[in-house]
Formats: structure tokens, C-alpha cells, sequence
């Protein structure tokens, strides 16, 4: 594993030949910032509320790598001076899906920062979100020596087509994409790293109901007390050295952990999921888009009777997809 460790860094260091500063705003960073780290394409009308959600949690500085957006984006983001920002015309691909530029971006700028890598279309939630920073969880984490906490991915949509109602930029996407499974969910150990594998929710259900091995993983460990010999290695699933994957209580009881609410399932999923399968840059030769493609239009309802319609991190933590351990 030292070694799968130190290669993964190497590769990243490579990787980075890739990247172009566009936006250098890390002489900013201040030792006790809150970083968060994205890479990104074509994500504009998501970027205006996604950037007014973190900041009110208390990210302090954001890192993106911008894969050749071609919508404004830079623009967008141009002239804010909490924001640095790489520009790439990198295979996606050919980076492991981005990890490589994200591993080498957290290695130079987040060594000893508590750092959250996210996606455009993911809201973290956490324990007391609603009155408590993401500062005074990792104050919390830092006191009981705890260097990483995960969150499991929940896809949420709309009741209805998705196409319905339009997403305007700045809107709360759950103002619209308001409903998740509260159940279907597998789980299993993976021996080799460490964390657990889980499955499961409306993807799964609607697109990999014949296969369902194949569904996309909804594990995720977003938020780490970063240090320059850590790596991740598949997305945000899995990290290495293989210790900052065990997240979960062996021994009965439960660790903390939160959310991702994964607004993915918008209007503007069909055109993404066209121009995503076009590329061939996902897992397995963009799989996914591919079983969206044939299992639905461009335009599904994913809303069910057993949906549920998301109301606040406790009604999570009752059903059980995240929990508060004991930070009280």
C-alpha cells in the first residue's frame, strides 16, 4: 500500500503539467481556512448558489480545476478573490477522473488544512449543519483526533419529469429536487482498502435494477485533515494510507458522519448526460451515462411512493443515513 501510496503521488505530480493557473489566489489562504477543492466542466448555472452554500458554512478558500468549460465559467469565477482557479484540456480520463489534478492541488496548497473535495452538484450536510460551521466540526474532529469524516452520496430529484421546472442560477436546487430513497441501500466491507461499499437509491432502482453490482458507489470521504503523504484513490471513495477510510464503528455504536445531497437529477440532466456520454471521459467508457441513456428518455421521473421528501439533517439521522456519533 506504501507503495500504490507513493505512486498515486508521483502520478499526480506528472498530472500537474497539465494544469494552468488562470486565477492565483492562494496567497489569501490563512493557516485555519477551510478549503475546498472541484473539478469541474461546463457548470456555471450551478457555481452561483453553490459558492453562497459553502462560503455560509465557512469554506474559506476554493480550488478549482476547470476542465475547458466553454460557458462562462472562468468568467464567472473571474475577480473573486476567495477563488484560485487551473484550467485544463486534459483527458479527464486519462487523470483518473480527476483525482490526479485533485491530489496534486490538495498535496502543494492543503497540507494542514481541513479540506472538503466536492462536485458542482453535491451539498454537504452534516450534524447541526443548520446552527454549527463546518469550523466548529472540525474543531470537533480535531479534539477526538479524528482525521476524516465521510458522507454518503444521496440522489435527489424532483416529482416529475425532470424537465418540469426549469433551474435558474443562484436557486436552491432542492427547491426543486426535494425527494430521495430513504431505503434500497446495500452495504459491504472492501477488504482491500478498508471502507465500506455502498449502493443503492433512485439510480440504482431505475437504471441498474437488472445489474445492480453496477450501480454507482455512494461511499464518500469528503472531508480530511489533509496531509501532503495522504492520496485519494478512486474519486473521493477511498484514501490512502488505508486508516483514514475507517470511518464506521466496528465495535457497536456509531461514528459521525453526513450527507452529500446529489442535485445531479435537474433540467439540465439531459443535456449533460448526452454531452458526458459523447466524451467517453467517465468510469468504464462513461457506463453510467450509457444505462441512463438506455433505461429512460432524457427526461425520467424518478419519484416513487416510497420517496421522501427531504426536510433537515435529522430526519437523516432518523432514518438512519448519517449520525451525530457522539458530538453533542
Amino acid at each position: 500500500m506504501r507503495v500504490r501510496r507513493r505512486r498515486r503521488i508521483l502520478r499526480s505530480m506528472r498530472k500537474s503539467l497539465e494544469l494552468t493557473m488562470f486565477q492565483d489566489n492562494t496567497s489569501a489562504i490563512r493557516p485555519d481556512d477551510i478549503l475546498l477543492v472541484s473539478t469541474m466542466r461546463n457548470e456555471s448555472v450551478r457555481l452561483p448558489y453553490f459558492l453562497e452554500y459553502y462560503r455560509n458554512l465557512g469554506v474559506g478558500h476554493f480550488l478549482f480545476i476547470d476542465n475547458d468549460s466553454t460557458d462562462g465559467t472562468l468568467e464567472l469565477l473571474g475577480g473573486q478573490t476567495d477563488i484560485s482557479v487551473w484550467t485544463t484540456s486534459g483527458s479527464y480520463l486519462k487523470s483518473s477522473f480527476g483525482v490526479d489534478w485533485v491530489n496534486r492541488l490538495c498535496r502543494k496548497y492543503a497540507h494542514g488544512h481541513w479540506t472538503l473535495v466536492v462536485d458542482p452538484d453535491e451539498l454537504f450536510v452534516y450534524p447541526f449543519c443548520d446552527t454549527r460551521p463546518i469550523p466548529a466540526l472540525t474543531d470537533w474532529l480535531d479534539s477526538s483526533s479524528i482525521r476524516s469524516f465521510s458522507a454518503m452520496l444521496i440522489d435527489v430529484y424532483p416529482k416529475g419529469p425532470l424537465d418540469a421546472q426549469p433551474y435558474v442560477a443562484g436557486q436552491d436546487p432542492l427547491e426543486i429536487a426535494c425527494w430521495f430513497d430513504s431505503g434500497n441501500y446495500t452495504i459491504r466491507p472492501n477488504p482491500t482498502y478498508g471502507n465500506l461499499w455502498i449502493q443503492g437509491g433512485p439510480r440504482s432502482r431505475m437504471f441498474f435494477a437488472e445489474k445492480p453490482w453496477e450501480a454507482p458507489a455512494l461511499n464518500k470521504i469528503p472531508l480530511v485533515k489533509w496531509d501532503r503523504k495522504f492520496t485519494y484513490v478512486s474519486s473521493t471513495h477511498m484514501l490512502l494510507p488505508r486508516g483514514l477510510n475507517h470511518v464506521y464503528d466496528e465495535w457497536g455504536g456509531e461514528k459521525a458522519s453526513g450527507a452529500l445531497l446529489h442535485t445531479k437529477f435537474l433540467d439540465t440532466f439531459g443535456g449533460k448526460a448526452r454531452e458526458e456520454m459523447e466524451r467517453g471521459q467517465h468510469y468504464a467508457d462513461s457506463a453510467e451515462y450509457r444505462a441512463y441513456a438506455r433505461g429512460s428518455k432524457e427526461s425520467p421521473d424518478l419519484w416513487c411512493p416510497s420517496s421522501e421528501k427531504y426536510i433537515n439533517w435529522r430526519q437523516l439521522e432518523i432514518l438512519g443515513l448519517m449520525s451525530k456519533g457522539n458530538w453533542a
